[in-house]
This record gives structure tokens, sequence and C-alpha cells, in this order.
């Protein structure tokens, strides 16, 4: 930052503050900064007690790890849902784009990332040791693998593949209806659906 470039030290500090967040440039940052001034004192401070809010008393789900409001989400506690079948998912991004498409009915099972050694993530740096519990302690007869088409994704898919196999139940994965590389949050709803209807068993993936 360029010394002096704004009259104000507050306003540069409220801009340095945005900039921090995803995706937000200066410009954007100082926009965001401009647009709460525009309006009543009453209105930050609403937002900034709703973000106090959410920052202390969000949880993650004690079963699945999606985000949650208590000790288990909304999804896990719905009795609707059919726990025969589990969907396995990188983040909770991934949750709520298949909830989006309105295609899938099972529970989920957020693994918090995917197996990447050029980022120094490991099978036990993520949910993979409970998920193996989870499928031998519950009722579960098919587990969907639901990551992106990329090499970490498809890494993820036979790491937790192989773990599964003495356990006999069925390991899906979604259709390539989401093309190689692209991230599953970013399918459009129709395309992921499809994908999640279509999909097939990983065993017949594997060259014999």
């Amino acid at each position: 930052m360029r010394e002096g470039e704004y009259s104000s030290k507050l306003l540069e500090e409220a801009i340095e503050a945005f900039s921090t967040l995803p995706g937000i440039g200066r410009k954007s940052a100082l926009r965001l900064a401009l647009f709460l001034l525009r309006h009543e004192p009453d209105f930050t401070h609403q937002l900034t007690s709703q973000l106090n809010n959410f920052v202390d008393n969000i949880h993650h789900c004690k079963q699945c790890h999606n985000i949650s409001d208590d000790e288990l989400c909304s999804i896990c506690a719905d009795p609707r849902r059919d726990r025969r079948l589990l969907c396995v998912v990188e983040s909770v991004r991934e949750v709520i784009a298949i909830e989006r498409t309105g295609y899938f009915n099972g529970l989920y099972h957020v693994l918090g990332g995917i197996i990447s050694p050029i980022d120094g993530i490991g099978p036990d740096d993520l949910y993979i040791s409970d998920l193996v519990e989870r499928v031998k302690r519950e009722e579960i007869e098919e587990v969907m693998l639901a990551f992106s088409a990329t090499m970490e994704g498809d890494t993820t898919n036979f790491y937790i593949y192989r773990l599964l196999e003495p356990t006999n139940v069925l390991v899906s994965v979604i259709a390539r209806g989401v093309a190689i590389g692209d991230e599953l949050e970013y399918a459009d709803d129709l395309t992921l659906g499809r994908s999640i209807e279509q999909r097939i068993d990983f065993s017949s993936t594997l060259r014999q």
C-alpha cells in the first residue's frame, strides 16, 4: 500500500481486513468498506454480531463432520433419509452442491479434504479411519464416492475402495458427467444430479 493512499487509517484497516477474504481484491475490499459506510451503524453491528455468533456457535456433526447447529446435523437427524446409502465427499461445499440437486436422499461422510501428497495431505489427515468404522458399525449397503474428477480425487477413490473391500459393501462412484478436472461444487445441478443417478460400481473402473 502506498503511504497516504487513503485519507483514513481506519478505512485502510477495513480494506486490509476485507482483502484477506478469498476472492476479494483491494478494489472489491474498498467497495465493501464504502458500502458499509453508506448504511446506518446498526446494519454493520448486526452483521458483525451474526458473524460472531456463527464463529462461536457452529459445530461439526459428530457423525458425518458436516457443519451443524447441534451435535448432529439436520441430515443425519432426519429419519426420512436412506441410511443404507452413504455419500463420501471432500468438504461441506460438496454436501451443499449435492443437496441442491435433489437427487440424493442418503447420508454423508465429509472427509475434510482429499489425499494429496504434493500438498502434504495423507490418509491420516482425513476422516477416513472413522469412515471405515462407520461402515462396519452401521447398516450401510452402498458407499458412493463423490470426488472431483482429478488425480487426487481418483487416488482417494482407490484408497477408500481398497479399505472397504473386506466389508463387502458396494462401493460406487458418480458417473463422469462432471468433466475431468472439474470441481463438483461448480457443476450445474442437472449434470451433477444425473452423475449421481448414473453412478457405477467402482470395481468396474479398475483395469483387470
